[in-house]
């Protein structure tokens, strides 16, 4: 089972990672999320990062790009996904932007323990489209492997579809995700031992985006 769908995710984003590239511009994505962590208490300096499940590293590069306009240097910024066509456009556009000091490995969430032992102690996960691709069976799993990567004081930023009459046909179709309702989500994050949960919002400029998905903080 985790095989036919770790084949059928890498297909599809290896056929659509540039029509889903076209999309996340076109609804603004990637300016939303950096307007949501330039705002956000979560950021200081010396952060250890990973993006989990990093795509083309839309989520990566627009917290970078927060962290550089609010003076703010990482300490690290680490990202894994599963499929080698978005990691060699993330890779591509890192060279593009002469960017260094992003570590950029293929992985799968549901095999944490292959990535690298130093991979660990986060101060913050940020995980984007990603966790709906899993088997709803595995989503407190996976939940629970990201958990156990942050250290004692680290937060967890999850986006995520939510399910509603746009999504459906748009993401749950076309894009074949798993679509969650909020209280489903706050189930699984705390099942998978997150002691804090809370749902935030775009910022106004970028509100539209909250018709597509959730941001939510979650710690402990």
């Amino acid at each position: 089972m985790r095989g036919d769908r770790t084949s059928d995710a890498v297909r599809l984003f290896t056929q659509k990672n540039r029509a889903y590239v076209r999309f996340v511009r076109f609804v603004l994505y990637p300016q939303g999320i950096r307007a949501f962590f330039l705002g956000s208490p979560l950021l200081r300096s010396d952060l250890r990062v990973l993006d989990a499940g990093c795509g083309t590293g839309i989520v990566t590069l627009a917290l970078r790009d927060a962290l550089v306009r609010r003076r703010l240097p990482p300490a690290s910024l680490q990202a894994f996904d599963l499929t080698p066509a978005m990691l060699e456009r993330f890779r591509r556009s890192l060279r593009a932007r002469g960017i260094e000091g992003v570590d950029v490995t293929q992985a799968d969430v549901l095999d944490l323990d292959a990535l690298p032992g130093s991979w660990s102690d986060y101060d913050l996960i940020v995980s984007a489209s990603m966790l709906e691709y899993l088997p709803r069976d595995r989503l407190v799993s996976a939940l629970r492997g990201l958990r156990a990567r942050l250290n004692r004081d680290g937060a967890f930023v999850l986006l995520m579809t939510r399910r509603n009459w746009l999504t459906r046909p748009l993401i749950g179709r076309w894009w074949q995700a798993n679509l969650y309702r909020a209280p489903e989500i706050e189930d699984a994050l705390r099942r998978a031992g997150f002691s804090t949960v809370a749902f935030r919002s775009f910022p106004p400029a970028f509100r539209h985006l909250d018709l597509w998905g959730y941001i939510v903080e979650a710690g402990g």
